[in-house]
C-alpha cells in the first residue's frame, strides 16, 4: 500500500523540493489504505537529509495544503506523532471505488469534493496506533513543531558531548592555563623509576658487551671497573627507567678505554678528562698517578 501513496505523491501531490521529500518519506510508512502512519521528527529529518527547521517548515506547509494532517489524539509505539495524508487516502477510495465494478475504467482526478473516507481507529491498533488515555475526539490539531517530545523537559545529552568536572575538582585544573598532573612523573609509573646506583647489569647488556667485543676488549675486572665508575658519576643523576640505565650503561662501555699497562684506566670519561686538582698540571696529576700506580703493593712482595 506503501507503493500506492507514493505513486500518488509523485502523479498528483503539489510539494516540492524538502517538502515533497518529507511527504514521501511519511508516505513510505503507510501500511493500508487508510493512510496513517507515525514517524519521529529526527527520523524525518535523517530520511531526507535536511535541517530540523526544514522538516518542521515542510510539514507545515503540507498541513497548510491539505495534503497532510497529524492526529494529536493518537499515539503509536515510540511516542512519534501519528500523520494522515488524507487527499491519499480519498484518491485510494475513490479508485477502490470505480474498480469495483471494472478494474480498467478510468478514474477521474482527484477533486475538492471527493470525501475523506472516515478513520477506522480499531484497524490502526495492527499497526501499534491506539487513542492516547483519556482523551476525546477533538478536531484535530495542525501542531507541526511538537511533534517531538520538548528537549527542555527531558534535557538530553547532546551528541558526542561527555559531560565535564565542575571547575575545582580534582581531576581538572581550576585555570585552563595550568597544566595536568605530569604523567611523566606520576604515580603510575613512579614504581618503574630507580637510581644508577640500584639498577642492576641486565642480560640483555651483558650479551650486548659479549656481542659487540667490549667484554674482550675490556676483560672482567675491566668492565667492572667501567660500571663502578659510571655508577659513580651517575649517582647525582635523578631515578630513571631500567631502560634508560641500560642505554646509557651501553653509550658509557662503547667508549671506555681498554687499561694498557702503559695507560692505566684512571680517566676515561665520557668527553675528557677529569679537571686536575688545582694547582697541578695535567702532566703533573698524570705523574702522580702513575706514581701511586708503581708503589702499590701487589701482594707478590
Amino acid at each position: 500500500m506503501s507503493r500506492d501513496a507514493r505513486e500518488w505523491v509523485w502523479e498528483y501531490s503539489a510539494s516540492r523540493g524538502n517538502t515533497r521529500l518529507v511527504l514521501l518519506s511519511i508516505a513510505d510508512r503507510i501500511t493500508d489504505e487508510q493512510c496513517v502512519a507515525w514517524a519521529s521528527l529526527t527520523s524525518l529529518m535523517k530520511r531526507t537529509n535536511a535541517s530540523r527547521n526544514a522538516v518542521r517548515s515542510a510539514l507545515a506547509s503540507l498541513a497548510e495544503i491539505g495534503e497532510l494532517e497529524v492526529l494529536d489524539d493518537l499515539d503509536s509505539p515510540q511516542h512519534s506523532t501519528v500523520y494522515r495524508l488524507p487527499r491519499t487516502a480519498a484518491w485510494l477510495a475513490k479508485v477502490a471505488s470505480a474498480w469495483e465494478d471494472d478494474p480498467e475504467a478510468y478514474v477521474e482526478p482527484l477533486a475538492t469534493s471527493d470525501p475523506v473516507p472516515e478513520l477506522d481507529i480499531e484497524r490502526l491498533r495492527k499497526q501499534g496506533i491506539w487513542r492516547k488515555t483519556g482523551s476525546e475526539p477533538t478536531p484535530r490539531r495542525q501542531n507541526l513543531t511538537g511533534s517531538d517530545p520538548d528537549p527542555s523537559r527531558q534535557n538530553p545529552t547532546p551528541p558526542r558531548v561527555r559531560s565535564r568536572p565542575l571547575p575545582g575538582s580534582d581531576s581538572d585544573p581550576q585555570n585552563r592555563s595550568e597544566p595536568k598532573v605530569n604523567r611523566r612523573y606520576s604515580s603510575s609509573s613512579a614504581a618503574d623509576l630507580t637510581s644508577a646506583a640500584d639498577w642492576q647489569v641486565d642480560d640483555a647488556s651483558l650479551s650486548w658487551a659479549q656481542q659487540q667485543g667490549h667484554l674482550a676488549r675490556l676483560g672482567e675486572q675491566g668492565l667492572e671497573a667501567a660500571d663502578t665508575k659510571w655508577r659513580h658519576h651517575r649517582s647525582t643523576w635523578s631515578p630513571r627507567s631500567t631502560a634508560t640505565w641500560a642505554a646509557d650503561w651501553r653509550s658509557w662501555i662503547a667508549r671506555e678505554h681498554s687499561p694498557t699497562p702503559q695507560r692505566p684506566n684512571l680517566y676515561a670519561l665520557p668527553g675528557g678528562t677529569p679537571t686536575p686538582p688545582t694547582g697541578m698540571t695535567r702532566a703533573d696529576a698524570h705523574m702522580a698517578a702513575l706514581l701511586a700506580a708503581v708503589d702499590k703493593r701487589t701482594g707478590t712482595e
